[in-house]
């Protein structure tokens, strides 16, 4: 039997009324070919470094994208045979269990993405399918053979110019400078910042990656005020590196500051193993107000997202370890959370952060109107759960009114699947055009002020939110 054809509707994702659809189609046009920035990802700069062949479909498609993951999962799956497991997988095996299982993702912006870079990336005709899983691993691998889809070939065909990476503090950023050397590449591919393992005393590994940082940083963070210190030099490095921008996930945005002795007391109890969770919590938050405090020193763009509960599910944790699939969604609150910041860098020239969620509710109440009001803050594209077409339309809708559209951040991909960047990016490009069409259709835009937006929401406004 014939498996169905792959032929993503031209029209996908515009407006379903015929004269909004016709305003959508124009503008979407105009910016569908446009450069893709990608400030905000997961993508390893040493991919592009060295440039090497993607070593199978499945390895390249399936097995790294947490979104694939929990899905799949969720509806019997195990994560074994997706290759997640302690023992390795026949990639041929995770293909198939993909493909066998592909009506999982119907009405899911995964399957959108896969449509999206199985048809245009690899010339693929026809959906996946228990009968034709081999046969589209073999046009797929056979592919990935040829020097045409080797990284750097696909990063000039995909017309990224810019794509930010996420990086430990520690990370010696070697293929970063290899790239940034290197004549014949053409595109920026930017470190990015994330100081997550050094803020909780109470995590495990706390200690060991103070003895990391120590010795990339070449200053003891034994102490809190070495801590400090080590974390401000590798900034430095980082910016040397062309970094623009941090990032940082807690599970609250509490950001009270401690007293240094306070700090120090709470430093020395956590490496002696003494610290209680409500002073790891303390520490915590007064590390995220250091963490701010320094980006109003050196201009770094904070990038933060909180409420999200890591790793939920203790016995995946510990068979396949973190990015998995269980961590899932908590509810967020800034606005009262984020006062100590706000106060004391909240009008800061140099002082930006750009607030992200998974709790919809959050756009609305709070963070467009932070936005509306602190020059300093941001809002975030829909991220993670809710980077879907229906939730970026809900953003707009929920932002628009207090912050306008020069106040969020641009599209953010947040992700590793390298070879699906395009599509995400071309959904939210028709997301936001029927979004501005309805306003034109509505008299509240015209089409030159839409059309002007269309390209602005893919190009000033991303480079000016992340400094590039």
């Amino acid at each position: 039997m014939t498996s169905a054809p792959l032929t993503p509707h031209p029209d996908r994702l515009l407006p379903a009324d015929p004269g909004v659809r016709r305003i959508a189609r124009a503008l979407y046009a105009e910016v569908a070919d446009a450069p893709i920035l990608s400030p905000h990802g997961h993508v390893d700069a040493a991919l592009l470094a060295d440039d090497l062949p993607f070593p199978d479909p499945a390895t390249l498609l399936i097995t790294p994208d947490h979104y694939v993951l929990r899905l799949l999962h969720a509806t019997g799956t195990s994560l074994d045979a997706l290759g997640r497991g302690p023992a390795p997988a026949d990639p041929r095996d995770v293909w198939r269990a993909f493909c066998t299982n592909w009506d999982v993702f119907l009405g899911t912006p995964v399957r959108y993405w896969f449509e999206t870079s199985l048809s245009e990336v690899f010339g693929v005709t026809e959906q996946p399918s228990a009968g034709n899983a081999d046969e589209l691993y073999d046009h797929i691998d056979g592919q990935l053979r040829t020097d045409a889809f080797r990284p750097r070939a696909l990063f000039e065909r995909f017309r990224i110019e810019v794509l930010a990476t996420t990086d430990d503090p520690a990370a010696d950023l070697g293929a970063h400078a290899r790239l940034r050397e290197d004549p014949s590449f053409r595109g920026r591919v930017l470190p990015t910042f994330r100081a997550d393992r050094y803020m909780d005393p109470g995590a495990p590994g706390w200690a060991s990656a103070l003895d990391e940082l120590s010795a990339s940083a070449g200053v003891d963070a034994g102490s809190r005020a070495g801590l400090l210190a080590a974390l401000r030099a590798r900034r430095e490095a980082f910016l040397a590196a062309g970094a623009t921008a941090t990032d940082t996930g807690v599970l609250d945005a509490g950001s009270d500051p401690l007293a240094p002795a306070e700090a120090e007391r709470i430093h020395a109890a956590a490496l002696r193993g003494e610290a209680t969770p409500a002073e790891a919590v303390a520490y915590r938050r007064d590390m995220l107000y250091r963490l701010a405090e320094m980006a109003a020193e050196d201009g770094l763009v904070m990038q933060l997202h909180s409420g999200v509960i890591r790793n939920h599910h203790r016995a995946t944790l510990e068979r396949f370890g973190p990015d998995s699939g269980h961590d899932l969604p908590d509810v967020a609150a800034f606005t009262r959370p984020l006062t100590p910041i706000l106060e004391a860098f909240g009008t800061s020239e140099t002082f930006r952060m750009v607030l992200f969620t998974v709790d919809e509710t959050a756009f609305s109440r709070e963070i467009a109107p932070l936005a509306g009001f602190y020059p300093s803050v941001y809002a975030g594209a829909p991220w993670w759960f809710i980077d879907t077409p229906d939730a970026i339309g809900r953003f707009r809708r929920a932002v628009t009114d207090s912050a306008g559209f020069v106040k969020t951040s641009g599209f953010i991909d947040d992700t590793r699947a390298f070879c699906s960047i395009p599509a995400r990016h071309d959904m939210s490009r028709r997301v936001d055009a029927g979004y501005l069409a309805g306003l034109v259709a509505e008299h509240r835009l015209d089409e030159g002020q839409a059309l002007v937006l269309a390209h602005r929401l893919v190009d000033d406004i991303p480079r000016a939110t992340f400094r590039l």
